[in-house]
């Protein structure tokens, strides 16, 4: 799902400018979206397989250039997951505290 029509600048953040990375706001939106489902999602076996095939093929050697902003853009998306099952994950604990 690719939501391209939400004003984050509308979104309520508890960061200030100044001392919050420009992505910080995406990963708490992801985050807030539906955390429980958000920490369970994982990638389809067929993802994982082809990005562990070409981390162990660019060991061997170079990666064609459009295998190499695949792997990229992969590792940047999977970056901004991680953040956002981490804030997902407070959020719920927050939730519970409450």
């Amino acid at each position: 799902m690719l939501i391209t029509s939400v004003n984050l600048a509308s979104w309520p953040t508890r960061c200030h400018i100044g001392r919050v990375k420009p992505y910080e706001e995406i990963v708490e939106f992801i985050a807030s979206l539906r955390p429980r489902e958000l920490i369970e999602f994982k990638p389809s076996e067929p993802a994982r397989q082809r990005v562990w095939d070409l981390l162990e093929r660019q060991k061997a050697a170079p990666l064609s250039a459009e295998e190499r902003t695949e792997l990229d853009h992969y590792l940047e998306v999977e970056h901004l997951m991680r953040l956002a099952k981490a804030h997902a994950r407070q959020l719920l604990a927050h939730e519970r505290g409450h």
